[in-house]
């Protein structure tokens, strides 16, 4: 079942709701929905308020979105850049009309940007764990690397720690150790292409001689504050001109789905040691980057510090309007 949309319109005549996909400049209708006829009047309280203002037709939609849609992805400009940013956003477009064949103008509708987002899933993946042995030339002994990161799932924000073993049974030794995270862009459009970028990185002059081992986990925090000026990089999607951060890890169930469409963002932990006389050994992590599921509190309006001195009472559609006003409504007609 796909995400919903629930639309309240204050119209008349056909009803025709739009969403669409702004995918890097090109726009793709989704899906449409209408409401031919007469008008219902679904919810009471809301109902009672709008003829209170002298305001008779009321038409409740439900759009469905298509499903294995990419998430809300802002490519960010560089510092001279001008117009809009590239990436993939969402609206919603209402308008009225006569007839199911006409076409919409601004003088009768009205759109709303949405944002679609994913959460982190409530069971992680296993913990990331990869190691690699190399050999070299005219040597029989070798270099063997062995990392992992402490989970798979992180929020953004949270530390990411990352364990480096090494066992050097080589006649080299190992000069640096380099550790950096990388966020990939997969751009899906009627072409494909990844870009790559760092968001974290750490240089150590760790040393690890001959015949010899080594141990040390290393901590990294991607954040945008510190990629605020790297053209091209990944960033979820805003409304209007709220901050935002960097892009969260896109789950897709169905890769070779054509609704793909868009830009597709995973992250990886590269770690390299940089090796006397050549021969870098180098493996890479893949982890997930997101954003955790709200709780039921943090969806609800009275999330204040304050504490509460009367009990909750509950609000319709419009926000501004409970059920003890229109109870006092009544009572004055």
């Amino acid at each position: 079942m796909g995400d919903k949309a629930d639309l309240k319109l204050i119209l008349s005549g056909i009803i025709i709701v739009e969403i669409i996909k702004r995918t890097v400049g090109k726009l793709i209708l989704l899906t449409t929905a209408a409401h031919v006829g007469s008008m219902q009047h679904s919810h009471a309280a809301l109902s009672a308020y709008l003829i209170k203002l002298s305001i008779i037709n009321i038409v409740s939609l439900i759009v469905v979105i298509p499903q294995n849609l990419p998430c809300s992805v802002t490519l960010q400009p560089g510092p001279e850049d001008t117009g809009k940013a590239c990436g993939v956003d969402f609206e919603i477009r209402a308008f009225c009309a006569k007839t199911m064949e006409e076409k919409n103008h601004k003088r009768n509708s009205v759109r709303l940007v949405i944002r679609k987002v994913q959460y982190a899933p409530e069971k992680p993946g296993p913990q990331p764990m990869v190691e690699t042995t190399r050999s070299f030339l005219m040597s029989d002994r070798s270099l063997h690397l062995e990392a992992s990161l402490d989970k798979e799932l992180y929020y953004h924000g949270e530390p990411i720690s990352v364990n480096v073993h090494v066992t050097n049974n080589s006649t080299k030794t190992v000069k640096r150790v380099k550790i950096s995270v990388r966020q990939y862009a997969d751009i899906c459009l009627f072409s494909t292409a990844q870009y790559k970028c760092p968001v974290a990185q750490i240089e150590a002059d760790d040393q690890v001689a001959s015949s010899s081992t080594f141990c040390k986990v290393y901590t990294l925090t991607p954040t945008l504050n510190n990629n605020r000026e790297k053209r091209g990089l990944a960033l979820d999607g805003k409304l209007k001109h709220e901050d935002t951060n960097l892009a969260s890890s896109t789950i897709v169930k169905d890769v070779s789905n054509k609704e793909v469409l868009g830009v597709l963002v995973s992250y990886r932990v590269k770690i390299k040691l940089v090796v006397s006389r050549g021969g870098d050994v180098s493996v890479e992590l893949p982890f997930v980057l997101m954003q955790p599921k709200p709780t039921d509190s943090t969806l609800l309006h009275s999330t204040s510090a304050a504490p509460m001195l009367d009990p909750p009472i509950d609000t319709n559609l419009i926000e501004f309007d409970t059920k003890q006003d229109f109870l006092n409504m009544n009572k004055a007609h």
